[in-house]
């Protein structure tokens, strides 16, 4: 099925003064600690404005980690829409297998809403304690937790919460998420293929793990900022949206792992954050789908950074003032050059020359292993292997016994599909250091590899780490041939 393109506008027809875009581009764009990948802004349910930063591009799924968790709540709606399912029912009442197990009775008190809303009565995240109690069933584990404070009492953003969420509604339909929600909500809203990484039970995790496109969180966004309906049809349960992104649990004394953010301290709904704007989907490292109904608007990001409050910031400074009563007549001609600087958004190579004059045999099948004994970052990562080629360089990373094959050139981007899609760049800094890097272009990853020939030892550095463990061949989207 062929998506249905979103409705496009002008972005001064829509009211959008394209200055604040560009600042926001020019504010992205200078902060070091930021790494944009794409970026859409709806208004008035028109697409104003749409970029990605080379090498990702639109039709790439992307990693959409803790984001993951808007489309779980969203499958729940609908399946207590259905009358699947009650918010309002005990948690065990869906797993009564466990109930000889699970004894503790704020566990036995804990209802659907209070893991919807991360109100399971934890005092915070519980994911170790879970798995290490049942590592093949993590709602057992997570039931096997006794919480410290009566459920919907406190908030603590908690994985098990989510998970056992999302295996209610993989129970109660007989289907995984994507197979419940690809009739219901995915086509529909014209979204292609999605990927969602399940764990060891089988389920899709619904905590995180979804790949899909940068289009695919902007469509999610404006169905909830449009109350649930899309096209005329009602998708969305007729209160969902305002029952979901309400505040259901107080979190402004229990964000101190997030440095005092003040957009996640406004209150938490059904898997989604209250923000000082409007309301929000997020996950980690910059993944947002921002709804703003006091602006008709919806901004939908993937990127790659640690200072997640620096990018809401710089939203609420930039695109905010932007977002004006009245379309800005006379303006027409500021948009071609929106659209031009937004079609040639390009993430800048690492830089390198080609391989020393002289030097090529030295480095020819060189193997080099982690300086220090062990790769910190990637600890499974054992060997690499450097082969100096007439127009760039091929490495072989061994990890845990497999191999990965790479190769480049020393200009640009070179992107491949297999063995995985990457996009790599690089050279050599001096006639002994090679230094590369490895972009995963499904997630937010970006791996610098810096290989010393005198000693013959590597270094290899994470930007932003991978938060499941994976290794280097599964940092992708899961598809069924991957």
């Amino acid at each position: 099925m062929s998506a249905r393109p979103l409705p496009s506008g002008s972005p001064v027809a829509q009211g959008v003064d394209v200055t604040g875009v560009h600042a926001f581009l020019d504010a992205l764009e200078a902060a070091p600690a930021i790494e944009p990948h794409s970026l859409m802004i709806l208004r008035h349910g028109h697409l104003v404005a749409s970029g990605w930063w080379a090498p990702y591009t639109p039709e790439r799924p992307h990693l959409l980690y803790s984001l993951s968790k808007s489309f779980t709540a969203t499958a729940a709606g609908m399946a207590a829409g259905e009358g699947l399912l009650s918010f309002d029912d005990p948690v065990i009442s869906y797993f009564p297998e466990f109930e000889a197990d699970i004894t503790d009775p704020r566990s036995r008190a804990m209802l659907v809403r209070h893991v919807a809303s991360m109100a399971s009565g934890h005092e915070g995240e519980t994911y170790e304690r879970a798995y290490a109690n049942d590592p093949d069933e993590i709602v057992r584990g997570f039931l096997l937790v006794p919480p410290e404070r009566d459920p919907g009492t406190v908030f603590a953003y908690n994985q098990p919460a989510t998970y056992t969420l999302a295996a209610i509604v993989q129970r109660v339909t007989g289907q995984t998420l994507t197979a419940y929600l690809r009739p219901r909500l995915l086509d529909p809203l014209g979204i292609g293929e999605t990927f969602w990484q399940r764990g060891r039970s089988g389920r899709e995790l619904g905590f995180s793990g979804l790949h899909a496109t940068t289009d695919a969180v902007a469509r999610l966004g404006r169905l909830y900022l449009q109350d649930g309906v899309w096209e005329g049809e009602r998708l969305l349960p007729v209160g969902w949206v305002a029952e979901a992104t309400r505040p259901h649990i107080d979190n402004s004394d229990n964000m101190a792992g997030y440095g005092g953010w003040p957009d996640w301290q406004q209150g938490y709904g059904y898997q989604f954050w209250n923000a000082r704007h409007g309301y929000r989907g997020d996950g980690a490292y910059g993944q947002f789908c921002l709804v703003l109904p006091e602006h008709d608007a919806v901004i939908a990001t993937t990127a790659a950074t640690e200072e997640m409050q620096q990018v809401l910031d710089l939203v609420w400074e930039h695109l905010l003032p932007s977002f004006g009563p009245h379309p800005f007549a006379g303006r027409e001609h500021e948009d071609t050059a929106l659209r031009e600087r937004l079609a040639r958004l390009a993430l800048p190579p690492a830089t390198g020359k080609p391989a020393p004059p002289g030097r090529a045999r030295d480095w020819s099948s060189a193997e080099f292993t982690p300086y220090g004994g062990v790769c910190a970052d990637q600890p499974k990562l054992t060997s690499v292997a450097v082969t100096a080629t007439a127009d760039g360089w091929e490495l072989r990373l061994t990890e845990d016994g497999h191999a990965l094959q790479l190769c480049g050139g020393t200009t640009g981007w070179t992107v491949s599909e297999e063995p995985l899609p990457t996009a790599v760049s690089g050279g050599w800094t001096d006639d002994d250091t090679l230094a590369v890097d490895v972009v995963f272009l499904e997630t937010p990853h970006r791996l610098t590899l810096t290989c010393a020939l005198p000693d013959r030892t590597f270094e290899a550095r994470w930007h932003t780490t991978p938060l499941h463990g994976s290794p280097l061949r599964a940092l992708r989207a899961p598809r069924p041939s991957a």
